[in-house]
Order: C-alpha cells, then structure tokens, then sequence
C-alpha cells in the first residue's frame, strides 16, 4: 500500500523496472520565478509591479501523462518597506491525475543594513491553502488481477486498499529570509538566501493515518558579476533538502546588451546533480521577459527517457519604473 503523497513516483519507478528517489515538483529555471523560490524575494523589483506566469511539462518520454507544473504570481513593492504579492500554482502527475492546487499570500519586509542601503536583509512570509487530489478509483492493483481470458485487471474486484478520501486540504507556511547587495555601479552584486516550506507540517494522508508531511529547505546563493556596462555573468548554487531528500544545483547565467536593439539577450546553464543538464534562452524588451529551457536527463532513466526530461517557459512582465528610491532589485538586472 502506497502512503506517501508521491504517487506519481512510484508509478514511473513501475515503467521503468527499478527504484527511483523521491523529489517534490520543481522548475529548472527556479529564480525565475522569485515568489516560489522565496518568500522574502517579495517585491525586490525597482517597479511598480511585477506580474509573472510559468510552465514546466515533464517525463513525456516515459509516461502515458507528462507532469506538468504552471503557476502565475504577481507582487509589487510600497513605499514603507514592505511588499505584498500573491501565487497560484497546480501540478499535475500521473495516471491517477494527483493533483496539487496551491493559493499562497507573501508579504516581505526588507531592511537596510547601512546608511547608504546597498547592503540589505529581506524577510518574507507566505500563508495559504493546499488542495490535494488524487483519482485512485482509475487505478488498477495486485489484488485485482485475474488470469482469466489471457491475464488482465479487472476492476470489479476489490483491490484491497483503504482509501478514506480523494481530496485534502492543508494549511501551508513558508519563510524566508535574503540578503543582497545593491550597489548598481559596483563590479560584484552578492546574494544569499534561505528558504523554509511547510512549517506547520501538516496532516498529509489519503488513508487516515497520521503522516506529516516534512519541512523543505533552500538554500540559494550567487553573484552577479558587472563585466562592462553591457555584459554581466551569474554563477549560483542551489541546495535543497527535505527529509532524506537531497538536491543540489549549479548554474550560470548571462546577459549581454545590444545597445542598436534596446534589449537584453540572456542565456544559462543548470546542471541538477545526478539528474539533468538544462540550457535556457531569452531576453529582456522593456518590461517584459521570456525564457524558455529544456531539461536534459542525465540520471539512469536516461537509456529510457533518451536524455529528454523537461520543456519550460516563463513570461515575466515588470510594469513602470517606480518612483520609490528605497527599492532594490536582487540580483539586479
């Protein structure tokens, strides 16, 4: 009997004959949008607004359903330090059609560490709900297979399972806090972050029992690096745990200027330890922003998979410059 949320996983360890390591939904191309990596990246914008919409589809080479993850979210900064936004997200996987509907509200509140506000601590909080759903009357079991005509699975037969429900409900608290430094004429802009989901641990079962489902950890750090006025390079890193689970990520972004077109060019590498290599491509027009990347898996499912993994695309859209001296954008763009 299956009793964690991560269904899906334990069917694709079906497809592909062996054991797989567990892992939450995630994106590729996390720092793009800042409210699911962040709470405290809350309005670090030098906008009014900042509204911000993302698409992720995986596993279409090895599941009858991809998994697909889609969120949009919208914030904006005030004019006494805080900074207010909200996201909606769903992902889906799986024959079973599991189901994660997450409405999250995020407040933050940055604090300049120095006279001069180039050095800065943002503290965030995101409060909401997590509707979880799972159709298992689709799904076939052990106990509902006959050798009747040739062998096949009827679903007349009981399958043994204790469900006591298809949908939950929890409470969701995350934390976060960010520091960066500001300075726009400065060769080397820092950032550090730390990120805590879950914080309630709430109740997560489909049976009943008592399971909790763990708290998850980020820990997110990077510099960007001013080559010229037109020419600027990220390194980061990224590491998550929750539980057991390990994850870590490098990566290198760039941007370059053409000054003739008015608009950034970007580009980036991401290697997922163990997992995958992605590229992305994009730019940056006035206020808006477009990346699209793609996941290519470098774990052992790639002799199945054949190294394809993930599509994703965000579309970023800034609004007017503000008219408020105090905000700082982190890492600056």
């Amino acid at each position: 009997m299956i009793k964690k949320i991560s269904f899906y996983l334990a069917f694709l360890s079906i497809l592909i004959g062996g054991p797989i390591k567990a892992q939450d939904f995630h994106l590729s191309m996390y720092d793009a949008a800042p409210l699911f990596l962040n709470p405290a990246m809350t309005g670090l914008i030098d906008t009014k607004m900042r509204a911000h919409a993302h698409y992720r589809t995986q596993w279409n080479a090895v599941a009858f359903k991809p998994f697909t993850t889609a969120l949009v979210s919208f914030d904006m900064p005030s004019k006494n330090k805080w900074s207010f936004g909200g996201q909606i997200s769903n992902m889906r996987a799986g024959l079973s059609n599991y189901n994660v509907l997450q409405i999250l509200g995020s407040a933050a509140y940055l604090l300049p560490l120095d006279k001069s506000k180039y050095h800065n601590l943002s503290l965030g909080l995101q409060a909401g709900l997590t509707q979880k759903r799972l159709e298992y009357q689709v799904l076939t079991y052990d106990a509902q297979w006959t050798n009747s005509a040739g062998g096949s699975f009827d679903k007349n037969l009981p399958n043994n399972e204790n469900f006591a429900k298809g949908v939950q409900f929890q409470e969701q608290v995350n934390f976060g806090a960010l520091y960066f430094y500001s300075k726009q004429q400065s060769r080397f802009n820092p950032f550090v972050g730390l990120s805590a989901f879950n914080l309630t641990m709430p109740k997560e079962t489909f049976f009943g029992s008592n399971n909790r489902l763990p708290m998850r950890f980020y820990a997110h750090t990077g510099v960007r690096i001013n080559v010229n006025e037109l020419l600027y390079f990220i390194p980061k890193l990224l590491i998550m745990n929750q539980r057991n689970s390990n994850e870590q990520t490098i990566a290198m972004d760039a941007g370059y200027y053409f000054k003739g077109e008015k608009f950034y060019l970007l580009a980036g590498f991401v290697y997922r330890n163990k997992d995958a290599s992605i590229g992305y491509i994009g730019f940056k027009k006035d206020t808006y922003i477009v990346k699209m990347g793609y996941d290519f898996n470098t774990s052992s499912l790639r002799s199945t998979s054949k190294s394809r993994g993930a599509f994703e695309i965000s579309l970023t859209y800034m609004g007017k410059k503000s008219k408020v001296t105090d905000v700082k954008n982190c890492p600056r763009l």
